[in-house]
């Protein structure tokens, strides 16, 4: 049976650029680009913050896939999170435009009584005090799967060490250098672990994902090949979604689930980024996904 997992991020909208065109205040943020993925495969609960001008009607197709809401406050007369960003030719690289942090500079995770006992949680990527106030607030989650970024890795960096020593980490290469000072990701997957984590994984990008277990065990899994990328924006926290939905919808995480979910990730993520926004996410159904996880498994096969 699927045990119910937690999310607390960011819930924004977004103004992005790229060559295949532009979108303007667009669901955005960690919370709910992971939950557009998870809610395929397990009950998620969100908690975040969103000002009175967000748009509810946005986030329908969220509730009808079962995600509990009850987390996500709304304050009255306050503007919603904002951020704008223009995509280099390359995909790879981008400009921040701008980034209007309204509600959720003064955001405090409160978690729901109802979602105290969640066995599953993932921390997006907020800030590291944040993290800990959350862990607080639960009574024994059975997995812990966080994110960071850049901006906490710089400021923060002694309470997201703290932060760090619980369950699998999740960060993409460039943040793994800033942490470790390697480049390698293996190496950096390794000095990492020395953190506290039990399971790291290393986001490459269009060079799909690492991961480094428990006595050195290592798997990797490709990008997903696409003919067109429109929009990168919230690939790594979609390819979240996947690899902790799976997980949870297997009940467990040992080795074989934990290579599994790494497929599922990267499945996801190559739905993200074939439109703006959760645009295609929105859309895809656990049909779909499921055809291009066996994707996955086809792709990586090497016949005797």
């Amino acid at each position: 049976m699927s045990k119910r997992i937690l999310v607390v991020g960011s819930t924004a909208l977004d103004s992005v650029e790229t060559s295949s065109g532009r979108v303007d205040d667009a669901l955005g943020g960690s919370a709910f680009f992971f939950s557009s993925a998870a809610s395929l495969l397990a009950p998620v609960g969100l908690v975040g913050v969103v000002g009175g001008d967000f748009p509810r009607d946005e986030i329908h197709f969220l509730t009808e896939r079962g995600v509990d809401m009850e987390g996500l406050e709304t304050v009255p007369g306050g503007l919603t999170f904002r951020w704008g960003g223009r995509y280099h030719e390359n995909m790879n690289e981008r400009t921040t435009l701008f980034t209007h942090l309204n509600v959720f500079q003064d955001f405090n995770p409160y978690i729901p009584p109802s979602q105290r006992d969640v066995p599953v949680l993932f921390l997006a990527n907020i800030q590291p005090r944040l993290q800990l106030h959350v862990l607080e607030q639960l009574t024994a989650p059975e997995l812990v799967i966080m994110d960071t970024m850049n901006l906490w890795i710089e400021l923060s960096r002694d309470e997201l060490l703290q932060v760090i020593r619980t369950g699998i980490l999740i960060v993409n290469d460039e943040e793994s250098r800033l942490l470790t000072g390697v480049s390698g990701p293996l190496q950096g997957a390794r000095l990492l672990q020395r953190m506290g984590p039990h399971t790291v994984i290393v986001k490459k990008g269009e060079h799909g994902a690492l991961m480094l277990g428990a006595e050195g065990r290592l798997f990797s899994v490709p990008a997903w090949p696409l003919d067109r990328v429109v929009d990168p924006t919230g690939a790594g926290d979609t390819f979240a979604g996947g690899f902790v939905g799976s997980l949870a919808r297997d009940g467990a995480w040992g080795w074989p689930e934990l290579c599994r979910a790494m497929a599922w990730g990267s499945a996801m993520a190559s739905f993200c980024v074939e439109d703006f926004s959760v645009n295609r996410l929105r859309t895809m159904d656990l049909g779909q996904a499921r055809e291009r996880f066996d994707g996955f498994r086809a792709l990586t096969t090497i016949p005797a």
